[in-house]
């Protein structure tokens, strides 16, 4: 835990002018007033701070007085996230998720109340649900939180805090004042790259090099989130009677995201967070016994009897059925169909299978015509993905497309034989690559 410690004594006011005629605040006050609203750590950050550079238009734009990011965490309880009961599990998560964003709204009341303005975005849902696929949340609270010097992201891509380890939830309190004080990022990193989430993750998605297959954890761990959800529904329409929806659907799985829909999205893993041993409070058990902690902790998530849900041809349908006898793979769809051109072109890497991309290498021009024109360069070697702006160097397929056609193919709406044939796609150089390229995105 690391509070600024505001450099001016404290007066009773809360905010003051500074000499630039902004609202400026006591970093000491500020942080007394996130505490006893309920916050278990609490750190700031200027807008203006280079790491929030990605997120700050958004920000804005939703504020436009922003001039500082108050990130605060609450704590859960360790051993709920550990049980391999997720229902369990789930309660944690939702009683503590509602938890912080009670806590942002009492800490912008207050500040409200002494005139300060200021809003406290979704821990996680609600969120901007008419930009899906794309960016729905207003601020992306880990990158705020290693800002502000609460963690740093382990490889399991889960913000660790030094104290409470990766047991926490995270909030952001976006106001119009600026703090006599900011904090920094830690200075080491409290991940003990001890591979524990390699090893208990279902789907493969945390790599040991620290590759992380975002397709793999999405599909499987937010089955009854947005995409997930899509899906069931198109899996409703698509069935011509009960019969034939049974046949696509377990009545568990229905239960399931009744469930879901009646008391809040089920998580079906985050598995990486439960086995995680570091920070102050939790590393004693994994120190005093490695062995015993694996026993209790890890084995029970490996072993446990359970569907693994993943894209059919992914990376995580072959792990899972090399990796774990006692999990049956689901193959079904994600949701995750672009929407737009840029859309396809940002979602390549969060949905590529390196796996599947095991001796190719070669570049890939793409040329869009239509409604949305733009050009871009895909490079696939040795397991690598690189995607940019323009065509770049010398291509071994190009492919031209009407932006229309190509996301109706996408979306399995158009057959690509008959895009092929009515000259809406066209390709120069072999088949065989384009054929290598889908493999490498199944989903």
């Amino acid at each position: 835990m690391n509070p600024p410690i505001a450099p001016e004594a404290v007066t009773t006011n809360v905010a003051s002018k500074a000499r630039n005629g902004n609202l400026r605040i006591a970093a000491e006050v500020l942080t007394t007033i996130c505490l006893e609203s309920g916050a278990d750590d609490v750190g700031f950050v200027e807008i203006s701070r280079p790491a929030l550079a990605e997120q700050k238009q958004d920000i804005l734009s939703s504020f436009p007085r922003a001039k500082t990011l108050i990130s605060f965490l609450c704590k859960m309880n360790r051993e709920p996230i550990r049980s391999p009961a997720r229902s369990i599990a789930n309660i944690e998560f939702h009683h503590v998720g509602e938890e912080v964003n009670e806590v942002g709204h009492k800490i912008v009341a207050e500040l409200e109340q002494r005139g300060v303005k200021a809003i406290n975005p979704a821990m996680g849902f609600p969120m901007e649900a008419d930009k899906w696929p794309g960016k729905m949340w207003v601020v992306s609270h880990k990158p705020v939180a290693e800002a502000a010097g609460l963690g740093i992201m382990g490889i399991h891509r889960n913000v660790i805090h030094p104290k409470f380890g990766n047991f926490i939830l995270l909030g952001t309190v976006v106001i119009d004042a600026e703090v006599s004080e900011y904090n920094r990022p830690i200075d080491f990193n409290p991940c003990l790259e001890c591979k524990l989430c390699v090893a208990a993750c279902p789907t493969g998605a945390i790599g040991s090099d620290g590759y992380f297959d975002f397709s793999a954890c999405y599909t499987h761990n937010y089955r009854e989130f947005m995409g997930g959800f899509s899906d069931w529904v198109e899996n409703i329409a698509g069935s011509k009677d009960s019969r034939s929806y049974r046949g696509k659907v377990t009545d568990s799985e229905t239960v399931s995201m009744w469930q879901s829909l009646s008391f809040g999205a089920n998580y079906k893993a985050a598995y990486c967070m439960s086995v995680c041993p570091a920070g102050e409070d939790v590393i004693g058990a994994y120190q005093l016994d490695k062995k015993e902690f694996l026993n209790e902790t890890v084995k029970p998530l490996q072993q446990k009897e359970e569907i693994v849900y993943a894209v059919p041809g992914s990376d995580a349908e072959s792990y899972v059925k090399r990796r774990f006898k006692s999990k049956a793979v689901r193959t079904v769809g994600n949701g995750l169909r672009p929407s737009s051109i840029d859309g396809f072109l940002e979602g390549l890497p969060l949905t590529f299978q390196r796996g599947h991309s095991k001796g190719l290498a070669a570049t890939y021009h793409f040329i869009f015509t239509g409604k949305e024109e733009a050009t871009a360069t895909v490079h696939i070697s040795a397991e690598t993905l690189q995607v940019q702006t323009g065509l770049q160097g010398k291509a071994d397929l190009t492919v031209r497309a009407d932006s229309r056609t190509w996301l109706s193919f996408l979306a399995k709406e158009t057959h690509i034989v008959r895009a092929l044939l009515t000259m809406k796609i066209r390709i120069k150089g072999s088949p065989k690559l384009l054929l290598a390229f889908g493999k490498c995105f199944p989903s």
